[in-house]
């Protein structure tokens, strides 16, 4: 079943367009990679999609029902939930305090499967937890909201690369064990393609390539093309 769909969706600031009309549709339980370089128009994307900022035209969709435009509250409603590039923690509180304000009804601590390392880290200020931690809570209270469309905004942000070989795969996991859509913005291109199933490159707002994630990293002349807009 398809989970996420944009139709004709076009993004950005005001009455500039950054973003120019974007079709994709990604099915339960994939992911797909979003690659480009800085200043393509991939969080602007991201915050689209998550309702931060209003449309300037097109559609969002999740599991085939519209999601209103502009508006956070009913993306988050629908399943959208967005993990920022910033990881916006509240730093003065513990790690399982980060992760219990947006639980619920959920067990804060059933994140603790996905992310055991956090165990010894529960009660410690998140602003005292390493980068790659940081990066953990982030996204494990991201999954505490059980999303149907997880974004995660440059998981590998200011994080060493032996890091993110340990994050990325991650994201493999919670599609595969939640069935969510996970839309990932990332950097680090191949080792974005090991964990996605389907992967685009923006340039300019634009997608420029797209295909399988197997297609992609076949093609390294191709990709390196696209990113220089050859």
């Amino acid at each position: 079943m398809t989970g996420l769909e944009c139709r004709q969706l076009s993004a950005g600031y005001g009455s500039v367009e950054i973003v120019r009309p974007l079709d994709l549709a990604v099915d339960e339980g994939e992911v797909l990679a979003i690659l480009g370089p800085n200043g393509a128009g991939k969080s602007t994307l991201m915050n689209t999609l998550a309702g931060l900022l209003p449309r300037l035209g097109g559609e969002v969709v999740v599991h085939g029902e519209p999601v209103p435009s502009g508006r956070p509250g009913a993306a988050a409603s629908a399943g959208i939930v967005l993990v920022p590039d910033d990881r916006s923690l509240f730093k003065t509180l513990t790690v399982a305090e980060n992760i219990k304000v947006a639980a619920g009804k959920a067990d804060p601590r059933s994140v603790l499967d996905v992310f055991p390392a956090l165990e010894k880290r529960w009660k410690v200020a998140a602003g005292s937890t390493s980068g790659g931690e940081q990066q953990m809570i982030a996204v494990a209270r991201g999954l505490i909201q059980r999303p149907k469309v997880l974004l995660i905004d440059e998981m590998s942000m200011g994080l060493a690369p032996v890091i993110v070989e340990e994050l990325l795969p991650i994201v493999r996991r919670i599609a595969d064990d939640t069935d969510a859509v996970v839309v990932l913005v990332e950097q680090h291109v191949k080792l974005a393609l090991e964990v996605a199933d389907h992967a685009l490159v923006f340039i300019h707002g634009e997608v420029r390539m797209t295909g399988t994630a197997d297609e992609l990293a076949a093609n390294p002349k191709r990709l390196e093309a696209a990113y220089l807009g050859e």
